[in-house]
């Protein structure tokens, strides 16, 4: 069992750089973050910010330069099912059923028939896709795939859902309602959620804390706790003077700096 004092995810001075054309890039500088078991917590951030270089580092696809990704306490030390990817273009194999995207993890990790088949039923029923089970993606709505990329993360067993701007795609109705399914989903089953948005709304809808980052390079600018009682009620005074104080910080990244 994991202590629960330490920190499910825990970035200690992560930064990155990349050679482009043989000269340094740096894309990150200097990132803290810790992220708590149960936690919803938001990047939010322009783009080329470092909020998606931060997240592929938590989730193994890359190491930092320098600093320390850690994992309870442990160095990350590449990709695994304990930490769950879902990206804005679903990544569901073309030529697999629903059941089957969703079973692909648990498959290939050796279980049993039978169990693979359980697992992909109970996480079809979480995400209400029952109708949908044997047809394939290019027969599915955009939020119904992303629905089966967050049961197969989840069928995965994973600790943690890093999510990079999942909704990013979807029309504006179809995302106000994959936002309030994946808040039931994360109350019912006590998720880690790791969520990079650049929509100031979508991170103060969700989130428990936002994590404001800023380009040039890529850093941690400031952490808000979001102290607003669920469902929360985007047209509310509090709300709206969240979204205000937010925007004049991200707006803030872009004004034109004194000579």
């Amino acid at each position: 069992m994991a202590d629960p004092t330490v920190p499910i995810l825990d970035m200690r001075a992560v930064s990155k750089t990349y050679l482009a054309k043989g000269r340094p890039i740096e894309a990150l500088r200097d990132a803290n973050l810790t992220v708590r078991r149960g936690e919803f917590v938001c990047l939010l951030g322009a783009s080329g910010c470092g909020k998606s270089t931060l997240l592929r580092i938590a989730a193994g696809f890359e190491a930092p330069t320098a600093g320390e990704a850690l994992m309870w306490g442990k160095p990350i030390p590449g990709p695994g099912p304990s930490r769950g990817m879902v990206f804005q273009d679903y990544g569901l194999f073309p030529w697999l059923t629903v059941r089957d995207n969703i079973g692909f993890g648990p498959k290939s990790q050796g279980r049993p028939a039978d169990e693979v088949r359980d697992t992909a039923e109970r996480y079809i029923a979480l995400v209400g896709l029952q109708k949908f089970a044997d047809a394939h993606p290019h027969q599915l709505s955009g939020g119904m795939k992303q629905r089966v990329a967050i049961a197969r993360v989840l069928a995965n067993e994973a600790e943690v859902v890093l999510m990079d701007e999942p909704f990013g795609a979807l029309d504006a109705m179809t995302r106000e309602r994959l936002q309030d399914e994946l808040l039931d989903l994360w109350a019912r089953t006590g998720l880690t959620v790791l969520f990079v948005t650049h929509a100031i709304e979508e991170a103060i809808f969700l989130a428990d804390r936002v994590v404001m980052m800023s380009p040039g390079p890529g850093r941690i600018e400031a952490v808000h706790g979001i102290d607003l009682p669920r469902r929360r009620d985007v047209s509310s005074p509090a709300f709206n003077d969240l979204r205000r104080m937010l925007a004049a910080q991200l707006h803030s990244h872009h004004a034109p700096k004194a000579a």
